[in-house]
């Protein structure tokens, strides 16, 4: 199933896509799609709930996201563009929840930033608590997949002091969705489609099978350190042809147009403005 939430920013009401794609409203179910919620999507229907008409805003698909953790450098062919051997471990960081937007939400360079680039991402969401879990048990605890763009400003992140979340974190900097797609209907996870266009020229293309740290793993070791909440999202990294990785380097100015895909779980498009 898919789920998804429209309407004005911070007044966002739950949906659900029929099996005609139609948005229907599920505000009349549940309250929103956060929380426990999360852990009882399969037992939600489409069936019998109110048609949404006209073409409304896509918010975040995930309501009061409780922390977005992201995993750097996971992907082995991005890992070599970089110049960087493969992490012995997950590198873990933090993007701040005030950078979540919807997915067609216009992105925003940050006042100062020259080196803003783009990051298309496989998302999972968290749907029951997971505590030192084990890989085996680590699907259990997923509610669905969703698309992020980690969007990233590289001298924030790099070339001042500090940690990764400086340059992760300017508001704008974090779209999901548009839909959160449940597992039973995404299959696989390591066997996913990614790509990013920009301006209609693809810059990214991938498989989530060059996962260094699998979903699975990624789970697992998280919690391992702390407890995954439902709601808590995990951006698992990027593939190859981020702007950084370009010769020469190629970032965001105002005007761009990126639209991101992860197969199944729909597209996002934003167009980059500046602060």
């Amino acid at each position: 199933m898919k789920f998804l939430r429209y309407g004005e920013a911070g007044a966002e009401k739950p949906g659900i896509l029929d099996d005609e794609g139609r948005l229907r409203d599920l505000s009349g179910v549940i309250d929103d799609l956060s929380g426990e919620v999360l852990g009882e999507l399969g037992t939600l229907s489409s069936e019998g709930l109110p048609v949404v008409e006209g073409n409304p805003r896509i918010g975040p698909c995930v309501g009061n996201i409780g922390k977005l953790v992201c995993i750097g450098l996971n992907y082995s062919d991005h890992a070599a563009e970089a110049g960087m051997d493969a992490p012995p471990e997950p590198i873990v960081f933090m993007k701040a929840t005030s950078a979540i937007v919807g997915p067609n939400d216009r992105v925003m360079i940050p006042r100062g930033s020259e080196k803003t680039d783009w990051e298309v991402e496989l998302g999972v969401v968290i749907g029951k608590t997971a505590k030192y879990v084990s890989q085996e048990e680590a699907l259990d605890c997923v509610a669905g997949y969703c698309v992020v763009n980690d969007v990233s400003e590289r001298a924030f992140q790099t070339e001042r002091a500090g940690q990764w979340t400086k340059g992760k974190s300017c508001d704008t900097f974090g779209p999901v969705g548009p839909w959160l797609v449940t597992p039973d209907e995404v299959g696989d996870p390591q066997d996913l489609a990614l790509s990013l266009r920009l301006n209609g020229e693809v810059m990214q293309q991938g498989r989530t099978d060059k996962m260094i740290f699998p979903v699975a793993h990624i789970i697992s070791y998280l919690s391992q350190m702390m407890s995954l909440q439902p709601g808590d999202v995990i951006a698992t990294g990027t593939p190859p042809g981020v702007g950084m990785g370009m010769e020469p380097p190629r970032f965001l100015v105002k005007g761009d147009v990126m639209e991101l895909t992860v197969e199944g779980l729909g597209t996002q498009r934003q167009e980059v403005g500046a602060e």
